[in-house]
């Protein structure tokens, strides 16, 4: 499995466990030109972006340790975006980073999910 097929795997993953959470997905794959938002969902009001990361090992570190002081502001960046186009600039949002483990053939998938993972602003 290629690691852009591992990420995808892993981005199904956290939309289904999303899902069954309660969560009404409402982007993937959200892009702009300062970056992506890998999932856009809502849930009791609050729009949520989130962040996912998959491996296969923590090898390298865990999944959230990728994400970086520098990736979290072009998150914010384009969660922005989103917000003024979507004219939601006023909602209540957050940052969530889903940890996703799963061997290289896409099964045994683990996940952790740590809400509002770039804290207080």
């Amino acid at each position: 499995m290629t690691n852009i097929a591992l990420g995808d795997a892993g981005e199904k993953a956290v939309k289904d466990y999303l899902i069954l959470n309660g969560y009404k997905v409402l982007a993937t794959k959200y892009r702009t030109v300062t970056g992506e938002v890998d999932i856009i969902a809502k849930v009791k009001g609050t729009i949520v972006f989130i962040e996912v990361k998959t491996r296969s090992s923590n090898q390298y570190g865990s999944p959230a340790e990728a994400v970086t002081f520098s990736k979290q502001r072009k998150i914010i960046q384009t969660a922005l975006s989103y917000l003024k186009q979507t004219a939601q600039v006023d909602a209540p949002v957050r940052f969530d980073v889903v940890e996703v483990w799963m061997d290289l053939n896409g099964g045994r998938v683990r996940l952790n999910h740590i809400i509002n993972a770039f804290g207080e602003r």
